[in-house]
């Protein structure tokens, strides 16, 4: 192998193109450092494979917002914390649209940031435990959905937003005519007559895990559309998320029994 000052007496006896001739000293500090006419110098290889599995491992102990999963008791305890401060950020409105209803308005949850944020928090605390739930403790990962579907309009309030803190994918349902290219349809019954959901072919591939969310529940009947949507497509419908429900209309009955949850119960 040759030493250090050979590689140097043989560079600096070499001519770099369009420039002089390197010096005896210019070459040894080349040889020195690795570099030889331009080119870097190679080290062994790392072990990717081992590097690769501890990226994974860490991954996995953390949340997409670079926090670690709390533990059951921890979660459910921030949880009821977090549902709290957004009661309180609900607004009632009596006898709105017609006389006897009280309505609750969710949108000041959005118009302050502070509560905005507090809002996605519970809204992902709630599918974990959803998950927990479903799958059981030790498996609460097997029921995380891949995708999370959003209804036209008010899903899409908080659906991206979710998906992003779930690391999921998120795919937005739309009324008849509002999305290019080939789609899927289902039909639903509304007061007035019937309308029509679509989703864009390919949206949910075949197996991925998804979860529906709306901003309320109440005849369910746009619910089951989406979910209709979700199976046409291959999806496996793990369950629906959302953040208020209107007992009384009975909309889960609508949803074939498949997993509901609502993140804020009211009496109204």
């Amino acid at each position: 192998m040759s030493s250090t000052a050979d590689v140097a007496q043989n560079l600096a006896s070499s001519s770099r193109r369009d420039q002089p001739p390197l010096t005896t000293i210019e070459a040894a500090v080349l040889a020195s450092s690795g570099t030889i006419l331009g080119a870097t110098a190679t080290h062994a290889p790392t072990n990717t494979t081992d590097t690769t599995a501890a990226t994974a491992s860490a991954a996995a102990s953390h949340d997409a917002s670079g926090r670690q999963p709390p533990t059951a008791a921890a979660g459910a305890a921030e949880l009821t914390s977090t549902k709290m401060s957004l009661y309180g950020a609900l607004k009632r409105f009596p006898d709105f649209p017609i006389p006897g209803i009280n309505f609750i308005d969710i949108l000041p949850l959005f118009q302050d940031p502070n509560i905005h944020r507090t809002l996605l928090r519970a809204l992902e605390l709630q599918v974990l435990q959803f998950g927990a739930d479903v799958a059981g403790a030790g498996n609460a990962a097997l029921a995380k959905p891949d995708v999370i579907v959003g209804l036209d309009a008010r899903g899409f309030l908080f659906g991206p937003s979710l998906a992003l803190q779930l690391n999921s994918s998120f795919v937005p349902v739309r009324k008849r005519g509002k999305m290019p290219g080939p789609c899927v349809e289902a039909a639903y019954e509304k007061e007035y007559g019937t309308d029509y959901f679509q989703m864009q072919e390919g949206a949910v591939k075949p197996g991925q895990k998804v979860l529906v969310v709306d901003d309320i529940i109440a005849t369910g009947g746009s619910a089951a559309a989406a979910g209709s949507l979700v199976k046409q497509l291959g999806g496996d419908l793990i369950g629906y998320l959302f953040i208020l429900e209107i007992p009384f209309l009975k909309g889960r009955d609508k949803l074939d029994g498949v997993p509901t949850v609502t993140l804020l119960e009211t009496d109204d």
